[in-house]
């Protein structure tokens, strides 16, 4: 019985842990940009949702910062297409907008925002994700981008209001598993490839 009302306690204990640290991470996620953000040396864009592309593209015409790096984008894309497929005058976006094609997970996209921001000695960066990816984002970045100022700019996909309420509690838990994964060094256990919807 002493086992039993041991092993219980530790379940409950357990389940207190991972109910606050979801209840945080929920907290995290609904985090607004910062409206009152000083101008940044780049905008980072990772890929995985057209939201963030325009975000990302709003944020370059409205001063935000002076170039803009698309992190994971196709292999395909060229900065002529992405300027036609958003409405845009051919040649508008050159010189201000870099497109990666290397990344194909978060880590993947921190080291390529690193190696940018190595090249152009860039020391902060407007971040724009999905919201529900942000905290698992910022953790990797402030790993490969230590000294880098970095300016969380969270995007709510429309996809992801479009879900069934229980697609959507799923793919919070989901990413609440993985940004504690990755937070307790076991990435390695993730997918090498992360599907678009991150």
């Amino acid at each position: 019985m002493r086992r039993i009302l041991i092993a219980l306690g530790i379940a409950g204990l357990l389940a207190l842990a991972v109910g606050s640290g979801f209840a945080a991470f929920l907290a995290a996620v609904r985090a607004a940009p910062d409206a009152d953000a000083a101008p940044a040396e780049a905008i980072v864009v990772l890929t995985g949702g057209a939201e963030r592309v325009e975000t990302g593209l709003r944020l370059l015409d409205q001063g935000a910062a002076p170039v803009l790096l698309v992190s994971g984008a196709h292999a395909t894309l060229t900065v002529a297409e992405l300027a036609r497929v958003t409405g845009r005058a051919p040649g508008s976006l050159a010189g201000r907008v870099v497109l990666g094609h290397a990344a194909a997970t978060t880590i993947g996209n921190a080291a390529e925002a690193a190696a940018f921001a190595q090249a152009r000695g860039i020391r902060s960066l407007r971040l724009v994700t999905a919201d529900y990816h942000m905290p698992r984002a910022l953790l990797e970045f402030r790993r490969a981008l230590p000294g880098v100022a970095l300016q969380p700019h969270p995007v709510r996909p429309a996809s992801f209001a479009a879900l069934p309420r229980e697609r959507r509690w799923a793919l919070l838990f989901g990413e609440f598993v993985k940004y504690g994964t990755a937070a307790a060094g076991l990435t390695r256990y993730l997918p090498a490839r992360e599907s678009a919807r991150r």
